[in-house]
Protein backbone atom coordinates (compact mmCIF):
# COMPACT_ATOMS: atom_id res chain seq x y z
CA UNK A 1 0.00 0.00 0.00
CA UNK A 2 1.55 3.17 -0.98
CA UNK A 3 -0.02 4.93 1.78
CA UNK A 4 2.14 3.01 3.96
CA UNK A 5 5.46 4.17 2.86
CA UNK A 6 3.85 8.05 2.47
CA UNK A 7 2.93 8.28 6.09
CA UNK A 8 6.31 8.03 7.81
CA UNK A 9 7.66 11.22 5.55
CA UNK A 10 5.35 13.46 8.20
CA UNK A 11 6.52 14.31 11.22
CA UNK A 12 4.65 12.42 13.66
CA UNK A 13 6.57 11.07 16.92
CA UNK A 14 6.71 7.03 17.49
CA UNK A 15 6.63 4.27 15.26
CA UNK A 16 4.33 3.52 12.95
CA UNK A 17 2.01 0.92 13.77
CA UNK A 18 -0.75 0.17 10.65
CA UNK A 19 -2.43 1.95 7.69
CA UNK A 20 -5.95 1.26 6.52
CA UNK A 21 -8.38 2.80 4.95
CA UNK A 22 -10.63 5.15 6.23
CA UNK A 23 -14.29 5.94 5.31
CA UNK A 24 -16.13 5.76 1.74
CA UNK A 25 -15.72 9.22 0.66
CA UNK A 26 -16.21 10.26 -2.96
CA UNK A 27 -13.42 12.40 -3.47
CA UNK A 28 -10.19 11.74 -1.72
CA UNK A 29 -8.12 8.32 -0.84
CA UNK A 30 -8.72 8.61 2.77
CA UNK A 31 -6.66 6.32 5.27
CA UNK A 32 -5.88 6.21 8.86
CA UNK A 33 -2.49 5.98 10.44
CA UNK A 34 -1.36 4.86 13.88
CA UNK A 35 1.54 5.69 15.47
CA UNK A 36 2.97 4.63 18.74
CA UNK A 37 5.94 5.22 21.49
CA UNK A 38 6.62 3.78 24.68
CA UNK A 39 4.46 5.91 26.69
CA UNK A 40 1.39 7.61 23.83
CA UNK A 41 -0.27 6.97 20.99
CA UNK A 42 -0.75 8.89 17.87
CA UNK A 43 -3.86 9.18 15.10
CA UNK A 44 -3.36 10.76 12.33
CA UNK A 45 -5.74 10.93 9.03
CA UNK A 46 -3.75 10.79 5.25
CA UNK A 47 -5.16 11.89 2.47
CA UNK A 48 -4.24 11.58 -1.32
CA UNK A 49 -5.67 14.86 -2.94
CA UNK A 50 -7.68 14.23 -5.90
CA UNK A 51 -6.07 16.45 -8.77
CA UNK A 52 -8.98 15.86 -11.44
CA UNK A 53 -11.18 17.52 -8.95
CA UNK A 54 -8.93 19.77 -7.42
CA UNK A 55 -6.09 20.90 -10.06
CA UNK A 56 -4.43 22.74 -7.22
CA UNK A 57 -3.60 21.21 -4.15
CA UNK A 58 -1.49 23.75 -2.98
CA UNK A 59 -3.78 26.17 -3.02
CA UNK A 60 -5.69 23.52 -1.29
CA UNK A 61 -3.17 23.42 1.29
CA UNK A 62 -2.60 26.83 1.93
CA UNK A 63 -6.22 27.76 2.53
CA UNK A 64 -6.36 24.94 4.68
CA UNK A 65 -3.15 26.37 6.64
CA UNK A 66 -4.81 29.85 6.85
CA UNK A 67 -8.31 29.11 8.01
CA UNK A 68 -6.90 26.40 10.54
CA UNK A 69 -4.49 28.59 11.98
CA UNK A 70 -7.35 31.37 12.03
CA UNK A 71 -9.87 29.42 13.78
CA UNK A 72 -7.27 27.78 16.30
CA UNK A 73 -5.86 31.38 17.44
CA UNK A 74 -9.51 32.54 18.03
CA UNK A 75 -10.57 29.58 19.95
CA UNK A 76 -7.64 30.14 21.92
CA UNK A 77 -8.31 33.50 22.67
CA UNK A 78 -11.96 32.30 23.78
CA UNK A 79 -11.43 29.36 25.42
CA UNK A 80 -12.49 30.48 28.73
CA UNK A 81 -16.33 31.85 27.73
CA UNK A 82 -17.19 28.45 25.79
CA UNK A 83 -19.48 25.64 26.91
CA UNK A 84 -17.57 23.56 25.42
CA UNK A 85 -13.94 22.56 23.65
CA UNK A 86 -14.43 23.51 20.17
CA UNK A 87 -12.04 21.52 17.66
CA UNK A 88 -10.42 21.87 13.96
CA UNK A 89 -8.20 19.44 12.65
CA UNK A 90 -4.67 21.09 12.57
CA UNK A 91 -2.09 20.24 9.26
CA UNK A 92 0.85 18.03 10.30
CA UNK A 93 4.21 19.05 7.98
CA UNK A 94 6.15 16.82 6.02
CA UNK A 95 9.39 16.39 7.70
CA UNK A 96 11.05 18.72 5.29
CA UNK A 97 8.68 21.30 6.50
CA UNK A 98 6.21 21.65 3.37
CA UNK A 99 2.38 21.56 3.99
CA UNK A 100 2.49 18.07 1.65
CA UNK A 101 3.97 15.49 -0.01
CA UNK A 102 5.07 14.74 -3.35
CA UNK A 103 5.09 11.14 -4.49
CA UNK A 104 7.28 9.89 -7.26
CA UNK A 105 3.98 10.00 -9.51
CA UNK A 106 2.86 13.50 -8.42
CA UNK A 107 0.50 12.77 -6.37
CA UNK A 108 -0.35 15.05 -3.38
CA UNK A 109 -0.58 14.08 0.33
CA UNK A 110 -1.27 15.52 3.41
CA UNK A 111 -2.12 14.57 7.06
CA UNK A 112 -4.08 16.30 9.15
CA UNK A 113 -5.38 15.46 13.39
CA UNK A 114 -7.60 13.14 13.94
CA UNK A 115 -10.98 14.07 16.15
CA UNK A 116 -10.97 12.01 18.44
CA UNK A 117 -14.26 11.13 20.47
CA UNK A 118 -16.20 12.30 18.26
CA UNK A 119 -18.13 11.05 14.98
CA UNK A 120 -20.53 12.31 12.39
CA UNK A 121 -23.77 11.11 10.81
CA UNK A 122 -25.16 10.61 7.72
CA UNK A 123 -29.10 11.40 8.40
CA UNK A 124 -29.96 14.03 11.64
CA UNK A 125 -30.92 12.06 13.99
CA UNK A 126 -33.03 14.19 16.20
CA UNK A 127 -34.61 17.88 16.46
CA UNK A 128 -31.40 18.31 19.07
CA UNK A 129 -28.74 16.77 16.51
CA UNK A 130 -30.32 19.35 14.25
CA UNK A 131 -30.39 21.89 16.88
CA UNK A 132 -26.12 21.37 17.03
CA UNK A 133 -25.70 21.45 13.24
CA UNK A 134 -26.69 24.84 12.74
CA UNK A 135 -24.59 25.40 16.36
CA UNK A 136 -21.30 24.09 14.67
CA UNK A 137 -21.55 25.68 11.02
CA UNK A 138 -22.84 29.33 12.29
CA UNK A 139 -19.68 28.85 14.78
CA UNK A 140 -17.13 28.35 12.34
CA UNK A 141 -18.72 31.02 9.85
CA UNK A 142 -18.54 33.39 13.40
CA UNK A 143 -14.82 32.25 13.76
CA UNK A 144 -13.73 33.01 10.05
CA UNK A 145 -15.80 36.18 9.25
CA UNK A 146 -13.40 38.49 10.16
CA UNK A 147 -10.36 36.86 7.66
CA UNK A 148 -9.55 38.86 4.96
CA UNK A 149 -11.67 36.64 1.81
CA UNK A 150 -8.89 38.23 -0.80
CA UNK A 151 -6.21 36.14 0.93
CA UNK A 152 -7.93 33.31 -0.07
CA UNK A 153 -7.72 30.91 -3.23
CA UNK A 154 -11.05 30.08 -5.19
CA UNK A 155 -9.91 26.29 -5.68
CA UNK A 156 -13.58 25.67 -7.18
CA UNK A 157 -13.79 28.36 -9.90
CA UNK A 158 -17.60 28.50 -10.58
CA UNK A 159 -18.84 26.23 -7.72
CA UNK A 160 -22.01 27.43 -6.60
CA UNK A 161 -22.44 29.41 -9.16
CA UNK A 162 -26.13 28.22 -10.77
CA UNK A 163 -25.96 30.72 -14.11
CA UNK A 164 -23.11 28.51 -14.50
CA UNK A 165 -24.69 24.69 -14.20
CA UNK A 166 -27.56 26.07 -17.15
CA UNK A 167 -24.79 25.98 -19.76
CA UNK A 168 -23.47 22.64 -18.91
CA UNK A 169 -27.09 21.74 -19.08
CA UNK A 170 -27.49 23.45 -22.73
CA UNK A 171 -24.43 22.08 -23.60
CA UNK A 172 -25.77 18.72 -23.31
CA UNK A 173 -28.60 19.51 -24.33
CA UNK A 174 -27.16 20.42 -27.89
CA UNK A 175 -25.68 17.01 -28.08
CA UNK A 176 -26.73 13.81 -29.76
CA UNK A 177 -26.92 11.93 -27.05
CA UNK A 178 -28.41 14.73 -24.62
CA UNK A 179 -31.23 15.13 -27.25
CA UNK A 180 -32.45 10.98 -26.95
CA UNK A 181 -31.76 10.92 -22.77
CA UNK A 182 -34.55 13.80 -22.89
CA UNK A 183 -36.61 12.16 -25.85
CA UNK A 184 -36.77 8.76 -24.16
CA UNK A 185 -37.90 9.96 -21.04
CA UNK A 186 -41.01 11.27 -19.53
CA UNK A 187 -39.52 12.05 -16.26
CA UNK A 188 -36.60 13.62 -18.21
CA UNK A 189 -38.82 16.01 -19.94
CA UNK A 190 -41.01 16.55 -16.69
CA UNK A 191 -37.29 17.82 -15.05
CA UNK A 192 -36.83 19.99 -18.29
CA UNK A 193 -39.89 21.69 -18.18
CA UNK A 194 -39.53 22.18 -13.92
CA UNK A 195 -35.93 24.04 -14.76
CA UNK A 196 -36.94 25.65 -17.07
CA UNK A 197 -39.53 27.47 -15.32
CA UNK A 198 -36.85 28.93 -13.03
CA UNK A 199 -34.16 29.59 -15.27
CA UNK A 200 -34.90 33.47 -15.23
CA UNK A 201 -34.61 33.35 -10.76
CA UNK A 202 -31.59 31.00 -10.59
CA UNK A 203 -29.66 34.10 -10.49
CA UNK A 204 -30.90 35.80 -7.32
CA UNK A 205 -28.17 35.74 -5.46
CA UNK A 206 -25.45 36.52 -7.92
CA UNK A 207 -27.59 39.72 -8.74
CA UNK A 208 -27.72 40.21 -4.79
CA UNK A 209 -23.47 39.96 -4.89
CA UNK A 210 -23.50 41.91 -8.14
CA UNK A 211 -25.68 44.70 -6.70
CA UNK A 212 -23.80 44.85 -3.36
CA UNK A 213 -26.23 43.74 -1.12
CA UNK A 214 -24.28 40.28 -0.58
CA UNK A 215 -20.45 40.07 0.14
CA UNK A 216 -18.21 37.48 -0.43
CA UNK A 217 -16.64 35.41 2.71
CA UNK A 218 -14.62 32.81 3.70
CA UNK A 219 -17.20 29.80 3.36
CA UNK A 220 -16.60 26.10 4.56
CA UNK A 221 -18.13 25.07 0.60
CA UNK A 222 -19.40 21.74 1.64
CA UNK A 223 -21.13 21.84 5.11
CA UNK A 224 -23.36 19.04 4.71
CA UNK A 225 -24.40 16.96 7.89
CA UNK A 226 -21.51 14.41 7.00
CA UNK A 227 -19.01 16.94 8.26
CA UNK A 228 -20.63 17.99 11.23
CA UNK A 229 -19.10 16.07 14.27
CA UNK A 230 -20.51 15.25 17.45
CA UNK A 231 -19.09 14.55 20.85
CA UNK A 232 -19.36 11.03 21.87
CA UNK A 233 -19.43 11.85 25.67
CA UNK A 234 -21.52 15.22 25.48
CA UNK A 235 -23.42 15.06 22.58
CA UNK A 236 -22.48 18.51 21.40
CA UNK A 237 -21.51 19.63 18.27
CA UNK A 238 -17.65 19.73 18.36
CA UNK A 239 -15.97 20.33 14.96
CA UNK A 240 -17.09 20.77 10.94
CA UNK A 241 -14.57 18.46 9.30
CA UNK A 242 -13.62 18.94 5.37
CA UNK A 243 -11.92 21.99 4.75
CA UNK A 244 -10.64 21.02 1.42
CA UNK A 245 -13.86 23.25 -0.35
CA UNK A 246 -12.82 26.37 1.62
CA UNK A 247 -12.98 29.13 -0.54
CA UNK A 248 -14.44 32.76 -1.44
CA UNK A 249 -17.84 32.48 -1.26
CA UNK A 250 -21.43 33.65 -0.37
CA UNK A 251 -22.12 32.33 3.43
CA UNK A 252 -25.58 32.07 1.46
CA UNK A 253 -24.38 28.81 -0.53
CA UNK A 254 -23.29 27.23 2.64
CA UNK A 255 -26.48 27.67 5.10
CA UNK A 256 -28.71 26.78 2.09
CA UNK A 257 -26.59 22.77 1.44
CA UNK A 258 -26.78 22.98 5.49
CA UNK A 259 -30.56 22.84 5.51
CA UNK A 260 -30.79 21.09 2.12
CA UNK A 261 -29.31 18.02 3.29
CA UNK A 262 -30.56 18.11 6.87
CA UNK A 263 -34.31 18.71 6.42
CA UNK A 264 -35.18 15.95 3.74
CA UNK A 265 -35.13 12.71 5.67
CA UNK A 266 -35.90 10.48 2.89
CA UNK A 267 -32.12 11.50 1.55
CA UNK A 268 -30.53 11.99 -1.46
CA UNK A 269 -31.43 8.45 -3.30
CA UNK A 270 -34.83 7.64 -2.05
CA UNK A 271 -37.05 6.64 -5.32
CA UNK A 272 -40.56 7.30 -3.20
CA UNK A 273 -40.50 10.98 -3.79
CA UNK A 274 -43.87 10.94 -1.83
CA UNK A 275 -41.27 10.30 1.09
CA UNK A 276 -39.38 13.27 -0.11
CA UNK A 277 -40.39 16.73 2.08
CA UNK A 278 -38.53 19.61 3.70
CA UNK A 279 -38.90 19.16 6.92
CA UNK A 280 -39.92 22.46 8.79
CA UNK A 281 -38.76 21.20 12.52
CA UNK A 282 -35.87 20.43 11.68
CA UNK A 283 -35.39 23.64 9.51
CA UNK A 284 -36.32 25.24 12.53
CA UNK A 285 -33.58 23.61 14.76
CA UNK A 286 -31.14 24.05 12.74
CA UNK A 287 -31.65 27.79 11.85
CA UNK A 288 -31.99 28.47 15.94
CA UNK A 289 -28.89 27.10 16.55
CA UNK A 290 -26.97 28.66 13.38
CA UNK A 291 -28.14 32.38 14.74
CA UNK A 292 -26.99 32.02 18.19
CA UNK A 293 -23.46 32.65 16.42
CA UNK A 294 -24.48 33.92 13.15
CA UNK A 295 -26.00 37.17 14.30
CA UNK A 296 -23.32 39.01 15.41
CA UNK A 297 -21.71 38.90 11.62
CA UNK A 298 -24.61 38.63 9.49
CA UNK A 299 -26.28 41.91 7.62
CA UNK A 300 -29.57 43.06 6.92
CA UNK A 301 -29.47 41.90 3.26
CA UNK A 302 -27.79 38.70 4.55
CA UNK A 303 -30.94 37.57 6.40
CA UNK A 304 -33.10 38.79 3.42
CA UNK A 305 -31.73 36.45 0.91
CA UNK A 306 -32.15 33.47 3.78
CA UNK A 307 -34.86 32.06 2.38
CA UNK A 308 -33.64 32.16 -1.18
CA UNK A 309 -30.39 30.10 -0.28
CA UNK A 310 -32.40 27.34 1.06
CA UNK A 311 -34.24 27.06 -2.20
CA UNK A 312 -32.03 27.88 -4.57
CA UNK A 313 -29.38 25.62 -3.27
CA UNK A 314 -31.73 22.32 -3.54
CA UNK A 315 -32.85 23.57 -7.09
CA UNK A 316 -29.12 23.66 -8.12
CA UNK A 317 -27.69 20.43 -7.02
CA UNK A 318 -31.28 18.91 -9.55
CA UNK A 319 -29.91 20.87 -12.02
CA UNK A 320 -26.27 19.68 -11.56
CA UNK A 321 -27.58 16.18 -11.76
CA UNK A 322 -30.00 16.49 -14.25
CA UNK A 323 -27.52 18.15 -16.29
CA UNK A 324 -25.56 14.86 -15.73
CA UNK A 325 -27.75 12.94 -16.93
CA UNK A 326 -28.43 14.38 -19.80
CA UNK A 327 -24.34 14.48 -20.40
CA UNK A 328 -23.97 10.82 -19.93
CA UNK A 329 -22.96 10.57 -16.15
CA UNK A 330 -19.53 12.53 -16.90
CA UNK A 331 -19.11 14.12 -13.38
CA UNK A 332 -21.23 11.75 -10.17
CA UNK A 333 -20.68 8.32 -9.73
CA UNK A 334 -23.77 6.26 -10.21
CA UNK A 335 -24.32 2.34 -9.60
CA UNK A 336 -27.28 2.32 -12.04
CA UNK A 337 -28.83 3.44 -15.39
CA UNK A 338 -30.92 6.30 -14.50
CA UNK A 339 -29.37 6.94 -10.82
CA UNK A 340 -28.45 10.80 -11.62
CA UNK A 341 -31.89 11.59 -13.06
CA UNK A 342 -34.13 9.73 -9.76
CA UNK A 343 -31.80 12.04 -7.75
CA UNK A 344 -32.02 15.04 -10.05
CA UNK A 345 -36.37 14.30 -9.21
CA UNK A 346 -35.41 14.50 -5.33
CA UNK A 347 -33.82 17.47 -5.57
CA UNK A 348 -37.01 19.00 -7.45
CA UNK A 349 -39.42 17.32 -5.17
CA UNK A 350 -37.58 18.74 -2.33
CA UNK A 351 -37.52 22.42 -3.72
CA UNK A 352 -41.17 21.75 -5.01
CA UNK A 353 -41.30 21.11 -0.87
CA UNK A 354 -39.85 24.69 0.02
CA UNK A 355 -41.65 26.40 -2.24
CA UNK A 356 -44.70 25.19 -0.97
CA UNK A 357 -43.44 26.22 2.38
CA UNK A 358 -42.11 29.46 1.82
CA UNK A 359 -44.59 31.77 4.23
CA UNK A 360 -43.80 29.13 7.18
CA UNK A 361 -39.80 29.23 6.16
CA UNK A 362 -39.25 32.95 5.86
CA UNK A 363 -41.43 33.23 9.36
CA UNK A 364 -38.97 30.77 11.14
CA UNK A 365 -36.08 33.34 9.56
CA UNK A 366 -37.34 36.34 10.64
CA UNK A 367 -38.96 35.09 14.11
CA UNK A 368 -35.58 33.29 15.54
Amino acid sequence: MKAALIVPKFNVAGRLVTVEVLGDGNVNDTYLAIFRTTFSEERIVLQRINQRVFPNPEYIMKNMMMVTEHVHRRLEEEIHFSDRIWQLPRVIHAKDGQDFVIDGEGEYWRAITLIASAHSYGQVQSVEHAHEVGFVLGQFQRLISDMDVNLLYDTLPGFHITPGYFRKLDAALQTPEGQEHLAASLEAQRCHRFVEERRAWCSVLEDAKDNCQLQLRAVHGDPKISNIMIDDATGKGTCIVDLDTVKPGLIHYDFGDCLRSCCNPAGEETQDMSRVVFDTDLCEAIVRGYLAHARSFLTDGDRKYLYDAIRLISFELGLRFFADYLAGNVYFKTRYDGQNLNRARVQFKLTESIEAREKQIRSILESV
